[in-house]
């Protein structure tokens, strides 16, 4: 538990996952809340409960629970706190915590076409039936208030909502008036979140483009006269410059690497992602294909990329 000051304090649980451990943000204001509710895993209420009692509460004095987004490390516990009244997220979040079968349902058949439209082998749909094993690190529960660009955060009105999509469509972060920053993962010290792709809305045709999302969102950091953040993951920083500035370089330089392939020959998207995460693709097909495809819309943005369809697959051709 770290104190940030003396209306905002930092709790740390573990995870079951790669990033490592999650933090998890006690406000206090005209309502006692937490952002973020850690992973559903019993190690992490243990720590979440301790980490209260070290503040002087226990569970049941959390009244709100606000998410910066839809990721299960960040929503794991939102059930575990019986005296909470208001879920409070953006609108994307809903169909994640009520298990909403119709959104996932969506979301499989978009993955299938989506992977079949990229070159991806048919052996890796066996990978799409485990998309909702996630769930069981995820809570469940009902938003009671949702929010979004511009919003105050219900009980802390020095908080304005910052609409921040990229590494989720769900995710916001959120700005005070004295330049604290709790920007879940989308501002994060030792790495670059990975831009999600997910489905457009049902009803819809276009996906969303997320690295392209990821770094306007990127930009607009560095005009909010941000002094502190308080990030999902890693340590409280506040060289937001240096922090954005590198995640912009290390995001060009892969898509340097990308249009440098695609300079020899046009190739699918899968063979892009097969050569650059030849370590990690066969166990990460999702991710590495949401990276790759994020780098092949940065290049077509720029006009250093066009794509032609043939026998139903695409092919990323240089310019």
């Amino acid at each position: 538990m770290a104190v940030i000051n003396k209306a905002i304090f930092q709790l740390t649980v573990p995870t079951p996952f790669a990033v490592g451990d999650a933090h998890i943000y006690v406000l206090k204001g005209d309502v006692l809340s937490l952002v973020d509710a850690g992973v559903r895993t019993e190690k992490a209420w243990e720590a979440l409960v301790t980490q209260l009692k070290d503040l002087g509460y226990t569970p049941n004095d959390i009244e709100q629970i606000i998410l910066t987004h839809h990721h299960p490390d960040h929503t794991g516990l939102v059930d575990r706190f019986e005296r909470v009244k208001d879920i409070v997220a953006h609108a994307n979040v809903e169909p994640w915590l009520t298990r909403d079968e119709a959104y996932f349902d969506h979301f499989e058949e978009f993955y299938y076409e989506y992977f079949d439209q990229n070159g991806v082998p048919e052996h890796f749909r066996s990978y799409l039936q485990k998309l909702r094993a996630q769930l069981d690190w995820a809570g469940v529960g009902q938003l009671t208030k949702k929010i979004n660009e511009g919003d105050k955060l219900p009980g802390h009105s020095e908080f304005t909502v910052v609409e921040t999509k990229g590494h989720a469509q769900s995710h916001l972060s959120f700005l005070s008036e004295d330049g604290t920053f709790i920007g879940g993962d989308h501002l994060l010290e030792h790495m670059t979140p990975n831009p999600i792709m997910e489905p457009p809305k049902i009803g819809k045709k276009n996906r969303p483009t997320p690295l392209l999302q990821y770094r306007a969102n990127l930009q607009k950091c560095l005009e909010l006269d941000i002094k502190k953040v308080l990030p999902g993951h890693g340590k409280v920083f506040s060289n937001v410059e240096e922090v954005v500035a590198r995640g912009f370089a290390k995001q060009e330089n892969r898509a340097n690497k990308v249009l440098n392939l695609l300079k020899a020959y046009p190739q699918t998207p899968y063979q892009i992602c097969e050569q650059i995460f030849p370590m990690h693709y066969k166990t990460q097909i999702d991710l590495t294909m949401s990276e790759t495809i994020g780098q092949l819309d940065y290049l077509e943005d720029k006009g250093l990329v066009v794509k032609t369809v043939e026998d139903g697959v695409l092919y990323y051709h240089a310019v």
